[in-house]
């Protein structure tokens, strides 16, 4: 059987921790805002409508006095340090999975202390002499005591599955310490229009037909709703001698000199990592201070650590340490010494280096760089293509703003009517947007002209009548040429058309009901292979173009 595993989860932390660190009362209606949206609240603002996932623009609507504090993970750390500490005291062996949630194995402590009741009482305690509120929940696997926590569960042995039966699948994202929040908000989405509302629903899907449809991501839910063992421990050995050791002489105790020396161990342990062919997933970070005291704390990661998550973590603790919010009495010191080891290994290939060798770096630049920006300009102000389902060129790719999850994650079939293969190279040219006209079929060949795409293009047979679609679906005469802007040149082929008759129940852009249209590719003489398209029944020719093969 797999151990006990108890969590303690603080509701709210983010928010909490904004508001000692800024002095605002709890009768204050707080959120905490990232580049997405609200990303935690007070009891306050829920009361009045304020939530989770909201745009700043609308939480400040429903609350017009609301107190807005940008995301800080840092301060979160930081403040969180007085709550772990207290509990210290209480059960041995704390993992921090982020600021406001951690995890002990429970087995030591009910020994110790007697019973269920007797650990959470003292657990309750402990961190309500800390100054705050939390709730507690035991499983027999980690993510079900996590879960659990948020409705302070405490199960039998063997309690996991028939609890988690009953949670829907929405219970998938609400905690980010047990994996990638927009990954798993696409699989959520996914499984609620393929009519999977619970976990237990989730569960009783086979295992080979999740990891097939679903992917990896989908994979590792799937055995949390199935409470199977989580994660197991590594099979990886901790390399001999792995451990980064630090004596500050002079003793440490300013911040940003503990962010500069973060950084230079962090890339250290992580070389002495490399070298041996692993990646840590549990990191134990040790402190001596003057007079001393030792402290000691350990974080526990969904994901293998980066050079830059472990200099983040180490930043986040050594800010407690100076400031004396993680050593009893509250009295801070200079740090002494460091010593960075790490607890849990697995093997290198789970991390994918970058290209100079550091897990990450770029990406992890490039999205500070792009959420500044976000932060300065407004969310609108940086969009990025997004690849979702579709029939035609310009359903398949959707603009959304930088951070967003895409609406309809859904991007294989099956399509009936789709476009075929290959796509457009050029999707809804613009009024601006112009052909041009060569002397021959050679790409190098020399440009006669220019031709605005404006207007559209028509279709003409050899004598010079207009070429439509008749209702049936069938051409109303043989293409001979196609004329553009006044221009004319002759086709060297062009496909059949085939009809679209989608969403006839939404009305179209500029009102009245939707009509069918059909699609056609043609290859003019002089110009770039177009995608066309015209309303069914329409026998004068009018086409729009719809992209262009360039």
């Amino acid at each position: 059987m797999s151990p006990r595993v108890m969590a303690v989860w603080c509701p709210d932390w983010p928010a909490v921790a904004a508001a000692r660190a800024e002095g605002h009362g709890l009768h204050l209606p707080l959120a905490v805002v990232g580049p997405r949206g609200v990303l935690a609240c007070n009891a306050v603002a829920r009361g009045v409508g304020v939530r989770r996932g909201l745009r700043r623009r609308e939480a400040q609507f429903r609350c017009p006095e609301l107190v807005v504090v940008a995301a800080d993970p840092g301060r979160d750390a930081v403040w969180f340090e007085p709550v772990v500490q207290a509990l210290d005291a209480v059960v041995p062996g704390i993992e921090v999975l982020r600021p406001g949630l951690f995890v002990f194995s429970a087995a030591g402590a009910l020994r110790f202390h007697g019973g269920v009741e007797e650990v959470v009482t003292r657990v309750v305690d402990a961190v309500a002499a800390a100054g705050t509120e939390c709730q507690v929940g035991l499983a027999d696997e980690l993510p079900t005591a996590v879960l659990g926590a948020r409705g302070s569960a405490l199960l039998e042995p063997g309690g996991d599955a028939g609890y988690l039966s009953g949670l829907p699948v929405e219970a998938l994202v609400v905690e980010p310490a047990l994996g990638d929040p927009d990954e798993l908000s696409e699989l959520v989405g996914l499984l609620r229009r393929l009519g999977v509302r619970t976990l237990g629903d989730f569960a009783a899907l086979p295992p080979r037909d999740v990891a097939t449809r679903f992917g990896g991501a989908g994979a590792v839910a799937h055995r949390l709703a199935r409470a199977v063992p989580w994660r197991p421990p590594s099979v990886s050995a901790v390399p001999t001698g792995s451990a980064v050791e630090h004596r500050c002489d002079p003793p440490l105790e300013r911040v940003d000199e503990a962010a500069f020396l973060g950084r230079r161990l962090a890339g250290e342990l992580h070389a002495v990592l490399a070298s041996a062919g692993v990646a840590c997933l549990r990191l134990s970070i040790t402190a001596r201070i003057e007079g001393g005291t030792e402290v000691h704390r350990v974080w526990r990661c969904s994901a293998p650590l980066t050079p830059e998550g472990t200099a983040d973590r180490l930043r986040w603790q050594l800010e407690g340490w100076l400031t004396g919010t993680a050593i009893a009495g509250g009295a801070g010191g200079a740090v002494t010494a460091l010593v960075l080891e790490p607890v849990e290994v697995v093997p290198a290939g789970r991390v994918q280096e970058g290209l100079w060798g550091e897990a990450g770096l770029a990406e992890a630049r490039v999205h500070r760089a792009l959420v500044r920006v976000q932060g300065l300009l407004g969310p609108e102000s940086v969009r990025v293509p997004v690849a979702v389902g579709g029939r035609g060129p310009g359903d398949r790719v959707r603009s959304l703003p930088y951070g967003d999850a895409p609406a309809d994650p859904v991007t294989t079939g099956p399509w009936p009517g789709a476009l075929p293969a290959p796509s457009p190279s050029v999707v809804w040219p613009g009024p601006g947007y112009r052909l041009e006209l060569r002397e021959g079929r050679d790409p190098g060949a020399g440009v006669v002209a220019g031709v605005p795409l404006a207007g559209g293009v028509v279709l003409r047979t050899a004598a010079g009548a207009a070429v439509g679609v008749g209702p049936r679906g069938l051409l109303t005469g043989r293409p001979g040429s196609i004329e553009v802007g006044g221009h004319r040149c002759a086709l060297l082929g062009w496909s059949r058309p085939w009809p679209i008759d989608e969403a006839w129940w939404e009305p179209a852009p500029g009102g009245g009901p939707r009509r069918p249209r059909a699609r056609m590719q043609v290859v003019p003489e002089l110009t770039a292979a177009l995608l066309l398209c015209c309303l069914l029944g329409d026998d004068q020719g009018r086409w729009t173009v719809e992209g262009v093969y360039e």
